[in-house]
């Protein structure tokens, strides 16, 4: 295949990017994304020209790493798929593909395509850890947990935070991460002791770092690699209410009955 790429260049946080268009020809259908990125990297390098600057890790979907706005689109075109899993066969011949980092306040970029999500980071240290009791290993089953329970403990916790979720909201909203990062304990036994102070930390963390406010579009749905679902933000509000509730003064609460 031939394809036109207009690629987003910024040499650095500072600096105004642009659109560069790039022609790749004997692109295969059976590449993926990022091969495909590697090969205009390689034609560059032979050219004397910089290579684009991409993050990327596993290339297995299970990282988080490839976060890229594909066309206006978190990872391309494929549901529930993330850009190292996407292929150039759900593209044609001819085609232009416009390769846009995240944006989003919360953020920065760093360098044309790669971004500073060390946010996302920061959240997850505000939630704190999760106590055990010391000795010896406990038998896996020896804490009996409903299969509902655990089922959706595992969705939530199949979140890679990519940030597509951030990426695709119109208000750069973080609560489809963080509801899935505070839902995979608080459905646990073994998130209980610190699940209060969990919803409160990482919901102030997110507020700190300027993620906005829910948009009610649900575009971080529909864009995620994992199909993460809004069920988890529903679920981060309830857990963010009960905790401020058991925090709030005793006037307040014997006021509202």
């Amino acid at each position: 295949m031939k394809l036109t790429l207009k690629v987003w260049r910024q040499s650095g946080p500072k600096e105004k990017g642009r659109l560069v268009a790039y022609v790749l020809d004997d692109v295969s259908p059976d590449q993926s994304f990022l091969e495909m990125l590697d090969d205009l990297n390689r034609v560059l390098v032979l050219k004397g020209e910089e290579p684009v600057v991409f993050e990327h890790d596993c290339r297995e979907g299970i990282c988080g790493c490839c976060g890229l706005m594909i066309n206006g689109q978190a990872h391309g075109p494929v549901r529930g798929t993330t850009v190292c899993q996407l292929h150039m066969r759900n593209f044609k011949d001819g085609d232009t593909i416009v390769i846009e980092p995240w944006r989003a306040k919360g953020f920065p970029v760093i360098k044309d395509l790669m971004v500073d999500r060390s946010a996302f980071d920061r959240i997850i240290e505000a939630g704190g850890y999760v106590s055990v009791n010391t000795g010896g290993i406990p038998d896996a089953n020896a804490i009996p947990i409903r299969k509902e329970d655990a089922d959706l403990a595992m969705d939530a916790a199949a979140c890679i935070g990519c940030g597509a979720c951030v990426a695709s909201c119109p208000n750069a909203s973080a609560m489809l991460f963080v509801g899935a990062k505070i839902s995979q304990y608080a459905l646990l036994p073994q998130g209980q002791v610190e699940r209060v102070a969990r919803a409160l930390n990482m919901v102030a963390a997110m507020d700190r770092e300027g993620f906005g406010n829910c948009s009610n579009v649900a575009e971080c749905e529909a864009s995620c690699p994992k199909l993460i679902t809004l069920s988890n933000i529903q679920r981060m509000y309830r857990e963010h209410v009960k905790a401020s509730w058991k925090y709030a003064p005793r006037e307040a609460r014997e006021a509202a009955g």
